[in-house]
């Protein structure tokens, strides 16, 4: 067996490290959440127990954790949705170079660049010019697809860039029209791909806190519910909160991955779908 150099040995320490540092706030919050009922906010514990998590699903005497949670699966839904939609629309039209194509992608991508609490004022103050209510599913889902959309577009871009034209050329040799070509051809071909814009549009939004502080209104997200439960909660139960809302995000990063995995092995077994239903 060949020994391994020393810089091995340095990189595979400071990977290490890396870990550590990425995921360690996250299992430490994880362990004080099992906190006995006499447990604080810091080490050391004392006793172990599922006490918070219980009392999370109590009536608490601040926020609004469980309608603020369902806010922000609703907000993530609908910005998901546009997302793909929007994204499938946008790198089909960018296919073709049309007048003011460079000119509109910059602008696009502009929006990343943009520091998120400028754009969430410039949202809000917007909707207040204009008369409109400052609210989590109008102002707050607007200031969400600037995040969202542009890269959704960009790993459409990367997608279309790659898609062999082939495959339309021969759906119209067979007769097919344009909507047929991308309900039959181009769709299933990048169906893995379409589920990784969905699930980067809802964990950006799920998760998102600057873009929204300003453009929620008198309801917040889950984001910004937790953010206010950290100036007044004292107890472990903030740790049961962010253990559960973890574990919810890791579960819902494992549903996308399954169906992409379950397509690929049906893609594998039985072949494409594209071209099924034209007949």
């Amino acid at each position: 067996m060949e020994k391994r150099s020393r810089s091995f040995y340095v990189l595979a320490t400071f990977f290490a490290l890396f870990l550590v540092f990425l995921y360690g706030p996250t299992l430490t919050i994880g362990i004080l959440s099992f906190q006995g009922p006499g447990g604080g906010l810091t080490f050391p514990m004392r006793g172990v127990s599922i006490h918070w998590f219980h009392d999370l699903f109590e009536q608490q005497a601040v926020g609004d954790i469980w309608g603020s949670f369902f806010r922000s699966i609703t907000l993530g839904l609908m910005v998901m949705v546009t997302t793909v939609i929007v994204s499938v629309m946008g790198g089909l039209a960018f296919r073709k170079r049309f007048a003011g194509s460079s000119v509109l992608f910059y602008v696009i991508i502009t929006s990343l660049v943009i520091p998120s609490i400028l754009i969430s004022l410039g949202v809000g103050l917007i909707f207040s010019q204009a008369g409109l209510a400052v609210h989590w599913s109008t102002s707050g889902y607007g200031s969400q697809l600037t995040w969202t959309l542009p890269f959704g577009l960009l790993i459409m871009f990367a997608v279309f860039n790659r898609f062999d034209k082939s495959y339309e050329e021969a759906a119209r040799d067979q007769g097919a029209s344009a909507w047929q070509t991308i309900r039959y051809v181009v769709l299933p071909i990048i169906a893995p791909m379409l589920i990784g814009v969905a699930l980067f549009g809802f964990t950006l939004s799920y998760d998102e806190f600057a873009r929204t502080l300003l453009t929620a209104g008198s309801y917040n997200t889950l984001p910004l519910e937790i953010y206010g439960m950290t100036t007044n909660v004292t107890t472990p139960v903030i740790f049961a909160l962010g253990t559960l809302t973890t574990l919810f995000s890791f579960g819902i990063i494992g549903i996308f991955l399954t169906v992409v995995l379950l397509i690929n092995r049906r893609r594998s077994r039985h072949g494409s779908d594209a071209g099924k239903g034209m007949i």
